[in-house]
């Protein structure tokens, strides 16, 4: 039974989801403040669930033992170093459902509480002081909500501020103009274009080296003086120095932020003694319902692919569900066997892997099919080797790694073709499926072929003349090996040929030698490849 430790302040239904489903639990939460033993006990355990407090270093996993799979009950993954854990193979998830809405409707609360100056109004109450003409306060309707970032939390917000009547202007590269409008929005060029237009922004992206400080002195100058600006999502999007000058200096009217560089905030960020500011202790996901969705949701995402091999919500890797992976298993198995056999045909350094995919398998989730081919190719030479850190293992090594797809069918409905360039030549080797679960190599360089993909390959490229395949046969009987199973391949009758002879024993050096020495054999080697329906562990 696998092992999963909670540690985090997490509720309760996390710990029991996972038991429901069928795995250990153990909940330590005041590990979240014990980084030394979390990182002693952490090599025990298949998986580890954290919320905020705990921080997953790359000190942690430099010796990651059993675990496999860290999830975050959140959305962001700042607090659990995402590159080291994939250089050691360990897949992060985190839980971007669970608090959307809660996320969109505290930016929501800001909003307004800016608007009618709530918070001030509240503390003058509370001080016994009657100040109704000092909160004169703006309406919404009919302002325009600059949205930057358009995914499941910036879609929500967008979404509640129509129903308030608001305009929305919004920014995302990855969703074009078109879809945009599709949604009902006006789409900006870009956000320099949006900034002048705004009377609230709204800033809902991850933190990354692209977006740290994403609005600082410059863009803030750029705003009207009457516009407001709301931070929701992570802490250093908004370069917090620039924001507090804009705000003494009138530069902008006010801001609503829940997140902060550092967390706590030190009594020294500028933000706290700005003025027309509303700050809140990164609430925007502290809902009962929202802490109890990311906890099930968190559980259920480390028992999906613990018990069953299925990644959705990965930050780290292609994420594949129930369906996907059941179509694609078979083309996952095709992939990573295409691999190893490159890594034993091929000679000289490897420069770099051209991978190619045709017909149906164009329009399925080839990057999954791509880590699989480089896990095979370097698994033979390399310890550690999985789905998750293979092609950052491959380019750390000089290997450059190029896919592309073509939906044109040719010969087959599906097929994966794998070039391999060394310093020496260009190997290539392609395969499909025959029916749903037959894997086949269907070209080796020039040549076409039907062979079998399993077990032992004899690989021989000759010249095609009588006799040579019966030589084959009679020096492997002769050292007691026996054929399963022969595909040859040619262009032309008498030219250049190739041939792979399935074997049931490893054929002896004296055998390999005997066939190199005949004169029309041109080379010959042994590849090995897992037995039919053989998987590895990464596979489930």
């Amino acid at each position: 039974m696998p092992r999963v430790l909670i540690a985090d302040n997490l509720e309760a239904a996390a710990a029991e989801t996972l038991k429901k489903l069928g795995v250990s639990v153990d909940h330590r939460p005041e590990l979240s403040k014990n980084p030394a033993e979390l990182k002693a006990v952490l090599p025990t355990y298949d998986a580890v669930i954290v919320r905020s407090a705990a921080k997953i270093t790359a000190e942690m996993l430099e010796n990651p033992g059993k675990l496999r799979a860290i999830a975050r009950a959140g959305v962001g993954v700042d607090t659990i170093d995402v590159v080291a854990a994939t250089r050691k193979g360990v897949i992060v998830m985190n839980t971007p459902g669970g608090n959307t809405v809660s996320a969109a409707e505290h930016t929501i609360a800001l909003l307004m509480s800016l608007s009618r100056l709530v918070p001030q109004a509240d503390a003058t109450m509370k001080a016994g002081k009657w100040d109704r003409s000092k909160f004169v306060g703006t309406q919404v309707t009919g302002k325009t909500l600059g949205v930057i970032g358009l995914g499941r939390i910036g879609r929500e917000v967008a979404k509640r501020a129509v129903g308030l009547e608001m305009k929305v202007l919004a920014f995302d590269p990855f969703v074009t103009p078109e879809k945009v409008a599709e949604m009902g929005y006006k789409a900006a060029a870009s956000i320099e274009a949006m900034l002048p237009e705004v009377d609230y922004l709204t800033i809902h992206v991850p933190l990354t080296n692209d977006t740290k400080s994403l609005i600082g002195a410059n863009e803030l100058a750029k705003m009207k003086k009457s516009a407001r600006v709301l931070n929701v999502a992570r802490g250093g999007i908004i370069d917090e120095q620039a924001l507090a000058d804009a705000l003494k200096a009138g530069t902008i009217a006010g801001a609503g932020i829940d997140v902060f560089t550092v967390e706590p905030a030190v009594a020294d960020n500028p933000l706290l003694t700005a003025p027309n500011i509303v700050l809140t202790p990164h609430l925007g996901a502290s809902t009962v319902e929202a802490q109890e969705n990311v906890a099930i949701e968190a559980a259920e995402l480390i028992a999906d692919f613990l018990l069953k091999g299925i990644v959705l919500n990965a930050v780290n890797m292609a994420a594949v569900d129930r369906k996907e992976l059941d179509e694609l298993r078979q083309y996952v198995d095709l992939a990573r066997r295409l691999g190893m056999l490159h890594a034993q045909m091929c000679h000289g350094r490897i420069k770099k892997v051209m991978l190619t995919y045709k017909g149906d398998l164009a329009s399925r989730k080839t990057q999954l099919l791509t880590s699989a081919f480089t896990a095979g190719l370097l698994e033979s030479h390399m310890g550690g080797v999985n789905l998750v850190n293979a092609e950052v293992m491959a380019r750390d090594r000089g290997i450059e790694i190029v896919a592309s797809s073509s939906p044109k069918k040719e010969d087959f409905a599906s097929l994966m073709q794998a070039d391999v360039e060394t310093d020496k030549k260009t190997y290539t080797a392609a395969g499909t499926l025959f029916g749903n679960q037959y894997l086949r190599l269907v070209r080796l360089g020039q040549f076409r072929l039907e062979a079998y993909l399993d077990g032992l390959l004899f690989i021989f490229s000759h010249y095609d003349r009588p006799g040579v395949v019966g030589f084959m046969g009679n020096t492997f009987g002769k050292h007691g090996v026996n054929i399963g199973a022969m595909n040859l391949g040619r262009q032309a009758p008498g030219g250049e040929a190739i041939g792979v002879l399935n074997l049931d024993a490893y054929p002896p050096e004296a055998a390999v030698n005997e066939i190199n020495q005949h004169e029309h054999i041109i080379s010959a080697s042994v590849v090995k490849l897992p037995a039919e329906g053989e998987t590895p562990a990464w596979l489930g």
